[in-house]
């Protein structure tokens, strides 16, 4: 029996293109630590995967190459990028990891911006607007963070503490007429 938090293998075409958008968005923050082309691939993959052009089962055995490249850096805002790029790349595997991504991106920019309090909340914001129908549909069916026992959005790193907050902000929003997200 599948995770909830897997989705269908088109869903997740759909939400891997989200995913690297938002992770590319913090890709300098790690690119200006470190000469390390694995989260610049991971995106890219994430994108091709997207397109179809990859297989869901060459990417589940390249899922964690990006997140090494976490280990090469000191700065926590490249790290959480390094991160963001690695679960990009790990949508192919599952569906969930599309939150893991915009939670270490919105994560990533907060670090990157300690004297703004509101730096979270702006990306947070952003990726919300650059979903489409089909995404936010996709993300819909995900179950809420810390409900499902197994897989990322239980009671692991991306269930609990800054990361589950970001995520569970990010479900909230994904109700179009939300109001939880204002500018």
């Amino acid at each position: 029996m599948s995770s909830p938090q897997t989705l269908s293998e088109s869903e997740r075409r759909v939400v891997a293109g989200w995913a690297a958008s938002c992770a590319e968005r913090v890709l300098p923050l790690f690119e200006a630590s470190a000469q390390d082309e694995r989260p610049r691939d991971a995106i890219a993959r994430a994108r091709a995967f997207a397109r179809g052009e990859l297989t869901a089962a060459d990417e589940i055995r390249r899922r964690f190459v990006a997140g090494r490249a976490a280990k090469v850096v000191d700065a926590p805002a490249a790290i959480a990028a390094a991160r963001a790029a690695a679960q990009s790349a790990g949508v192919a595997h599952m569906g969930a990891h599309a939150l893991g991504a915009a939670a270490y991106a919105a994560r990533a920019a907060g670090l990157a911006a300690p004297d703004d309090p509101d730096a979270v909340a702006h990306e947070i914001r952003w990726q919300l607007s650059a979903m489409t129908d089909d995404v936010r549909a996709a993300l819909r069916r995900l179950p809420r963070v810390g409900e499902d026992t197994a897989g990322p959005l239980g009671p692991g790193l991306l269930g609990t503490g800054v990361l589950g907050a970001i995520i569970a902000e990010l479900q909230d929003g994904l109700d179009p007429t939300s109001s939880s997200i204002q500018e």
